[in-house]
């Protein structure tokens, strides 16, 4: 689901086993997947629902008579606040047009990205734009903005419309990709249940023209960026409504900007990661990254709007919260720099990058390393030489720090902390089942 979250790949000998053809059944297979699908259309739901009509507590029925009506009533919300409309539309579609058009047309670097066996162990080319495309969409909604022509807060005023349209364009997407790879004969590692592989995907590098890859530029450039002009909406509408923008809010603020530009401005990084390399373009990537990753991670800022008199934090604890923030942002940031640039010199693709900000020990110099008997290095040096994911721990104390600028007063702005960590476990755990796999005793030397 999350940019910059791989495994550990090296350099891949021609003896090594070719894990892109290999099929594995995951996530509890085609029932568990189906099961996955429906709880992520309700889960989104149902966070807005706490929102919008429950002032950010957890709805749930006080005895078992009050299931079917509770159901009926949110349903009837959702049809009456949440079902898309033409302005809606124009929003969500004109968000995902414009950052088509920046991704195509931005100038940047290229880059190269791993050897695909499936492509005869071609290396795909990537074009490196987002910093610019980045850049671009906060001038082009700032002046939007000032000069009437969209004001920002109407996207957290269509709040439920846009989260519907979301949903529905990720879900016709999903198919719309499915059905293209067969016609295009480019369906991949196919397991041969359609429930299963609609869910996994077909379609491993999905380019309708171009450089231009769908699953890289999802990942990077839609929800990401999405995900902060939420938070920006939100600080807008606060300030309209309340004649100022709370010390919580300022502290979303910039904890998203963080977040969405180190991807932007870490983008060559990007098409080495496992998503990129072996996860198809199938409804998981495509759901969350279009409609799941924003509009569930921003709930912490729509809490925030809400509640303006319980987010106003006293300088100690902002004092604290950013400290915890900035640490963590640095050990990741840091972290996966050193990693992804250690591939990309073995590769001869390093390509030395000035995008704000670059920070120091972002690059090992001589960096120590494990071979393994399959041609792989695996870094034991920097970062890594202290910790196997010290990635995904920086990852949860930031996501705990975006609940605490929300305060105390009720539990659904750790619920994205909570979801994380439990991801973030299945995730490691799949991480070690496919190392264990491929390193064999090189694995547990690595991990000694």
């Amino acid at each position: 689901f999350f940019v910059l979250t791989s495994v550990h790949m090296g350099v891949k000998s021609k003896n090594s086993k070719n894990s892109d053809d290999e099929h594995v059944s995951e996530f509890g297979g085609p029932i568990g997947c189906c099961l996955i699908m429906i709880f992520s259309h309700a889960f989104i739901y149902y966070v807005w629902l706490c929102l919008h009509y429950n002032d950010g507590a957890l709805i749930y029925p006080s005895s078992v008579d009050e299931v079917v009506p509770l159901f009926k009533s949110l349903m009837n919300n959702i049809i009456t606040g949440a079902m898309p409309t033409i302005y809606s539309v124009k929003i969500y579609v004109g968000f995902i047009g414009l950052q088509a058009f920046l991704a195509i047309t931005m100038p940047g670097l290229t880059v190269r990205g791993l050897p695909v066996p499936s492509e005869g162990n071609k290396q795909l080319v990537y074009n490196i734009n987002g910093i610019t495309s980045w850049y671009v969409t906060i001038i082009v909604v700032a002046l939007l903005h000032y000069y009437g022509i969209f004001p920002l807060s109407d996207v957290m005023k269509n709040l439920g419309p846009l989260l519907s349209t979301a949903i529905l364009f990720s879900d016709i997407l999903s198919v719309i990709a499915f059905i293209t790879a067969h016609v295009k004969n480019k369906a991949h590692r196919m397991s041969g249940n359609l429930m299963y592989d609609f869910f996994m995907g077909a379609w491993l590098n999905p380019r309708p023209f171009g450089n231009f890859d769908l699953k890289f530029w999802a990942e990077t450039r839609v929800s990401w960026i999405m995900l902060w002009l939420l938070t920006a909406s939100a600080a807008t509408l606060q300030y309209e409504t309340y004649g100022y923008v709370s010390s919580g809010m300022i502290f979303m603020l910039v904890a998203h900007g963080l977040y969405t530009n180190a991807c932007m401005k870490g983008e060559e990084c990007i098409p080495t990661t496992w998503d990129i390399f072996y996860e198809k373009w199938g409804w998981m990537l495509i759901y969350w990254n279009l409609a799941g990753v924003p509009f569930f991670y921003c709930s912490s800022s729509v809490y925030i709007l809400r509640h303006p008199q319980y987010t106003d934090l006293p300088y100690w604890l902002l004092a604290i919260m950013f400290t915890l923030l900035f640490t963590a942002y640095y050990v990741w940031d840091t972290a996966q720099s050193q990693r992804n640039r250690f591939r990309m010199q073995l590769r001869g693709t390093f390509v030395k990058r000035y995008a704000f900000p670059q920070l120091p020990w972002g690059t090992l110099k001589n960096p120590k390393y494990l071979k393994t008997k399959c041609g792989s290095l695996l870094l034991v040096d920097g970062w890594w030489g202290y910790a196997r994911k010290i990635h995904y721990t920086c990852d949860v104390v930031m996501a705990l720090t975006w609940g605490l600028a929300c305060g105390f007063n009720h539990y659904l702005p750790y619920l994205y902390v909570s979801f994380f960590v439990a991801m973030i476990s299945h995730r490691y755990f799949r991480d070690v089942y496919r190392c264990k796999r491929k390193y064999g005793a090189d694995w547990d030397r690595y991990t000694k």
